[in-house]
């Protein structure tokens, strides 16, 4: 890691001590019930439920843990049959979205039946206040940040490597019971003299935490206020960014940077390409400029993002699976949403020197772990590592049985 020894960034805190809560990834075990629009998802399910239940096996990719025959439950806060998939009938259950990889926002037929391990305590409180810390993959020497923010619900798988976890902001839903080390809030608004929030926190791990050389994760508190405030700052910046905000508020790169379509891109594009002396995407026969090489360059995992968005839109589907129901050309939004991720990566690509800045300043001088242990926020009391009780929280089980949760 540029500008920070091993030595000094291994004593930095775990961020499993910061954000005790985690959750496995989703395990989808086929890939047709997510795409990039709602609308191919819909047709894959009226397809599925008009086959016949030999043709219906086929087409559903059994695994171990789901078959025509599994009953499921349904997914907190959804609306889906319970019965097993071979007297599924009906609408396509609304599509949800799902970040299904770095930066690639994709939707979901949110029906447990078809996935292999949905991660239900995700589910319950995945909300408008709810904000995910995602780990990706560890891959030895690949660079790129190994923590991503979420406010949709994330598959939290990484392009390569081994699997990380995905660590939700609350415990419950609402905004309610941070996912904060009990005591830690406190110990650092007296350190710093200012009122430190679990949003404050969040901000500050999202640039603060990285790899010490090996899988771990670990975050280095400063105990300069200063250092603290500027890392928040920098940290809601990353945050936006990474939220990519509403339609009146997208990121912007300044003047004549904004990356243009130079020559539209094709119905068909099968192919991707970089120019770097013409800072120039070729999509095919298409061509995207200003495209500063810092966009093009930003991998996560060891996998450069703008490659793998284009192949989960573009990648060759085996014919008569339902992964082969898709748009039969390029649509329009696709564009739109490249550009805005081109920008997107830019930016985040300027903001990294600043990061690591912030994690230098915090070395100097940090807040170490027998810091907290005398502050008696650590060990983490055991409770606090797993999710909590949704009491009034009520989900139909398999058969239309209601549990208590």
């Amino acid at each position: 890691m540029p500008g920070v020894t091993n030595d000094p960034f291994t004593e930095a805190i775990g961020l499993a001590e910061l954000m005790p809560w985690s959750v496995a990834p989703l395990r989808l075990g086929r890939t047709w019930p997510v795409a990039p629009d709602p609308a191919s998802l819909r047709s894959r399910w009226n397809t599925f439920v008009a086959a016949g239940e030999a043709e219906r096996a086929a087409l559903l990719e059994p695994t171990r843990t789901r078959t025509l025959h599994t009953a499921a439950a349904q997914l907190p806060g959804r609306r889906t049959g319970t019965e097993p998939l071979a007297h599924a009938e009906g609408p396509c259950p609304d599509p949800v979205p799902l970040l299904h990889g770095p930066f690639d926002e994709q939707w979901l037929i949110p029906d447990q039946r078809l996935i292999d391990a949905a991660r239900p305590e995700l589910w319950r409180v995945a909300d408008d206040r709810q904000v995910f810390l995602v780990e990706q993959g560890y891959v030895p020497d690949a660079g790129g940040p190994a923590l991503l923010a979420s406010t949709v619900l994330p598959e939290g798988r990484s392009p390569a490597g081994r699997p990380g976890r995905v660590r939700p902001l609350y415990r419950r839903p609402g905004g309610a019971e941070p996912n904060v080390a009990p005591g830690l809030l406190t110990h650092l608004s007296g350190t710093y003299d200012q009122e430190v929030t679990a949003a404050d926190l969040f901000a500050w791990i999202l640039v603060a935490g990285d790899r010490d050389g090996s899988r771990d994760i670990r975050v280095p508190l400063p105990d300069d206020a200063d250092v603290w405030a500027r890392g928040v700052e920098l940290g809601g910046r990353v945050l936006w960014l990474e939220r990519r905000g509403t339609d009146a508020d997208r990121p912007k790169l300044p003047g004549g940077r904004r990356p243009y379509v130079r020559a539209p891109l094709p119905a068909r594009p099968t192919e991707i390409l970089y120019d770097r002396e013409e800072e120039a995407l070729l999509v095919g026969d298409g061509r995207v400029s200003p495209v500063p090489a810092a966009a093009w360059d930003f991998h996560v995992s060891g996998v450069r993002v703008l490659e793998q968005w284009f192949a989960r839109r573009t990648a060759p589907a085996e014919p008569g699976t339902l992964a082969a129901l898709r748009p039969a050309s390029w649509p329009q939004p696709w564009t739109s949403q490249l550009l805005e991720l081109i920008t997107v990566l830019t930016l985040l690509a300027e903001l990294g020197p600043g990061q690591a800045e912030l994690r230098e300043a915090a070395l100097a001088d940090p807040l170490t772990t027998k810091d907290l242990e005398r502050a008696h926020v650590l060990p983490v009391p055991d409770a606090a590592r797993h999710p909590a009780s949704v009491l009034d929280h009520q989900e139909e089980g398999p058969g239309g049985q209601f549990a208590l949760l």
